[in-house]
């Protein structure tokens, strides 16, 4: 299915027709199309292959993999297969294992009839839960960006690592959402987006952003501790892939080196993440599974050439060795705060908010 927008929704649950379409993010920003997923490896397909991306909207993507699991078998056997499948696909994205084990738990007791109508109105509820998640989210970013602006006097030059934006959820985004929100209410801003190599996360940022009118420079990875230590970034947000008990941070890989930048520049440095991506389980970053990615992801690129020629193009010795982890973790002490959709908690409050998350 293709579409135009410049501001595509990321996925689509039907429940009454049992169907479930996603943005196709590896053609972004060249192509807006929508694939049909008919079954559980499908969806996990899509979440391994990076046809969806970001924390929530991968979570999402899960709970609907278990939607059309519960259609492809009445035996519980096979949805557990079908919940480890899933949460294999990106195993450093906590909200896909809460999504799924989430599902399982409450599917896996139940009549086969029931389950399949309980599954698809599960699903469809999680989505709805991500929807209104960013929203509540950007309401408790917005604040940070304002008293920043109130307090500096002037338009704010603010950086953000990958897509966590309307692409990475299913509404505002993450460490978009109070950007959003804030450009709306009259806030003078500039996002600098880091390209985010190898996958090119940050151009979908910068796309994203400048379909909404908002001002937004794409830079080079290495280049935001040059603008930091120049004194042109006020404030940086980034998102989250999974958060551990102590604060420490697993996101797109890149995104330590930008918090040590920015510690060492005295800028403040927040971490925007819903509820479901803090792991209680996880006692340190050293806990978190480090996904490692194709060594091709870093040999090969793909664009438009000046023809207007779709291309993938080699950039390298294609028999080069390659190391290619698609996520690194932040210490807790370079974080400034958690912008949650419960609110913004600094690091010595997490206990408290771990008592009242109920996860």
């Amino acid at each position: 299915m293709s579409v135009e927008s410049n501001s595509p929704y990321t996925v689509f649950i039907d429940e009454a027709e049992r169907r479930v379409a996603v943005l196709d993010q590896r053609l972004l920003p060249h192509r807006v199309e929508y694939v049909d997923l008919k079954n559980a490896q499908e969806a996990a397909e899509a979440i391994r292959g990076m046809t969806v991306r970001g924390a929530p909207l991968i979570g999402v993507t899960g709970a609907a993999g278990m939607a059309l699991a519960a259609d492809e078998s009445t035996e519980t056997g096979f949805l557990i297969e079908a919940a480890n499948l899933l949460k294999s696909a990106r195993p450093t994205a906590v909200n896909l294992n809460w999504a799924v084990d989430f599902m399982l738990k409450r599917l896996k007791g139940m009549e086969p009839d029931r389950r399949r109508k309980a599954a698809w109105h599960l699903a469809a509820e999680i989505c709805e839960q991500e929807r209104t998640m960013s929203i509540r989210l950007a309401k408790h970013a917005q604040t940070i960006i304002e008293a920043l602006y109130l307090k500096l006097g002037r338009p704010l030059n603010i950086l953000t690592h990958c897509n966590a934006g309307k692409l990475a959820t299913v509404e505002l985004g993450t460490a978009t959402a109070g950007i959003y929100t804030a450009f709306e209410a009259g806030i003078p801003l500039t996002v600098y987006a880091d390209e985010t190599r190898p996958r090119l996360q940050g151009t979908l940022t910068a796309w994203e952003l400048k379909a909404a009118g908002i001002p937004v420079c794409l830079i080079a990875d290495n280049a935001g501790g040059e603008l930091m230590r120049e004194g042109g970034i006020d404030l940086v947000i980034v998102g989250a892939d999974r958060i551990a008990e102590n604060g420490d941070t697993a996101n797109k890989i890149g995104t330590y080196l930008k918090a040590l930048a920015a510690a060492d520049n005295q800028i403040p440095f927040y971490v925007a993440a819903p509820i479901s991506t803090f792991d209680w389980t996880a006692k340190s970053g050293g806990d978190i599974p480090i996904e490692n990615r194709s060594g091709d992801e870093i040999r090969w690129v793909r664009g438009i050439d000046k023809h207007g020629h779709e291309r993938e193009v080699c950039i390298t010795d294609p028999g080069i060795a390659t190391v290619n982890p698609g996520f690194d973790v932040t210490p807790a002490r370079l974080i400034t705060g958690f912008i949650t959709d419960r609110g913004v908690f600094a690091l010595e409050d997490l206990k408290d908010l771990r008592m009242n998350s109920h996860v």
